[in-house]
């Protein structure tokens, strides 16, 4: 199972996201969920790398699946729609194909 922690400060603003584990969906090179999970994740680092002026942090672990987001300082405009659209897509994902393969956990700092 993926489990996916969306962290934010108690006014509402982005802290991290950390996306853990493989869906365990199908065997390792033909996980439609894990590889949808992967691409949504590794598209909104690439945006909010590319399209905005963010401070950001990565740390990624392929052998644990873990790819983790930090926000150094609050996101901007910018950041924080491709971040309500990264939830969009992974809470359809989880709508889709059941959370036995993908865990949306909210937190907040």
């Amino acid at each position: 199972m993926t489990t996916i922690t969306i962290t934010k400060s108690s006014n509402d603003t982005y802290k991290s996201i950390e996306c853990l584990g493989h869906a365990g969906f199908a065997d390792y090179g033909n996980d439609i969920v894990c590889s949808a999970i992967s691409v949504l994740t590794i598209n909104l680092i690439n945006s909010i790398d590319k399209l905005t002026d963010d401070k950001i942090s990565v740390d990624q672990d392929e052998e644990q699946g873990l790819i983790r987001l930090s926000f150094e300082g609050n996101p901007s405009k910018e950041a924080d729609i491709l971040l309500q659209s990264y939830e969009l897509g992974i809470d359809s994902i989880s709508r889709q194909y059941g959370k036995k393969f993908l865990n949306i956990k909210f937190r907040r700092e």
